[in-house]
């Protein structure tokens, strides 16, 4: 039975499912929308109200409030796709989820495409998780991409100064050379496939790409395929920067 005191005017449905650290608002308005919210066994709408009393069900299980604190760094391989669900577009995929088996519901900190790997956040904290995606926090992200071509000094400038993709321009980012084929770059956005569309704008193709942190936390020392638990010290200092903006 789904539960959260103090609410007795109600809260809305996404902000219900984010505080019971379900996902993010934003995840949670898509789940919505793909109708797999229920409330007292109705099928929810966008921006329904949650009362005392009622209960909430996400594919068919009961919401209730989890008072363990789960923050897991994993390493994600490629073709692994970064959802909750079984099927993208009626096609069966391999989800985070399913590919970790952790017992205790937990969900993706935002998105790494299917064809690229490294770290990726899970938690069953929604605002944090809501905190941390937020563009406007500028929370860092570091990437390590390899190219299909030599890069040039002027590659990395333009790509450090802002590229038009996405009917918009990215944002001014921290661009460096590794060697003739490969660059480190730290994003403060998260636009879909961005790393690949900036290079794509200037002839470029992406043809390996890997996060190395997000934030304060890093890939440091695990393995492909592997997650761990976030330390207290981590945590500690996560949730500090999400709060900064």
């Amino acid at each position: 039975m789904a539960n959260i005191s103090g609410q007795d005017s109600g809260i809305r449905i996404n902000k219900f499912l984010s505080e019971a650290g379900i996902c993010s608002r934003r995840e949670a308005d898509r789940m919505i929308l793909n109708g797999r919210v229920y409330i007292d066994g109705v099928l929810a709408a966008t921006g329904a109200k949650v009362f005392p009393g009622m209960e909430v069900t996400v594919d068919g299980r009961p919401v209730s409030k989890e008072e363990e604190e789960i923050f897991i760094a994993f390493y994600k391989p490629q073709g692994v796709v970064c959802t909750t669900a079984p099927e993208e577009n009626g096609v069966k995929v391999m989800n985070v989820i399913d590919y970790i088996g952790y017992n205790k519901r937990i969900y993706p900190v935002g998105r790494l495409d299917q064809s690229s790997e490294g770290l990726l956040l899970l938690t069953n904290q929604g605002e944090v998780m809501e905190k941390i995606l937020r563009s406007r926090y500028g929370h860092e992200k570091e990437y390590f991409v390899r190219t299909d071509k030599r890069i040039t000094d002027s590659f990395i400038d333009k790509m450090g100064k802002g590229v038009p993709v996405l009917d918009t321009v990215t944002k001014p980012c921290k661009v460096w050379k590794e060697d003739n084929y490969s660059f480190h770059i730290i994003l403060t956005q998260g636009l879909n496939r961005q790393i690949r569309r900036m290079c794509e704008y200037f002839g470029y193709k992406v043809v390996y790409l890997r996060r190395d942190r997000v934030m304060n936390i890093t890939l440091s020392g695990l393995k492909k395929g592997k997650y761990r638990h976030l330390d207290k010290k981590e945590i500690e200092l996560l949730k500090k920067q999400a709060e900064q903006i």
